[in-house]
């Protein structure tokens, strides 16, 4: 996961197909973290640690999006 990723040779098929992994990777991540916390037996670095992938998924998500969505000129 701390590979850059490289979106320049993909289809937007498969950067459609890659961004739905992403988001429910991400909504994971975001429904462990809250179980976690809720549970309050949660360890902080484990919970920094999800945190910081969630984080870094989001980051991914928003280079898939900004990559699918056309440029548009005004």
């Amino acid at each position: 996961m701390n590979a850059p990723i490289d979106l320049s040779m993909k289809t937007d098929d498969v950067l459609r197909v890659e961004l739905e992994v992403f988001r429910r990777q991400h909504r994971d991540l975001d429904e462990a973290i809250t179980a976690l916390v809720d549970r309050g037996t949660s360890d902080q670095l484990t919970v920094q640690r999800l945190k910081k992938q969630k984080l870094r998924l989001k980051d991914i998500i928003s280079l898939i999006e900004d990559r699918l969505t056309p440029d548009i000129i005004a």
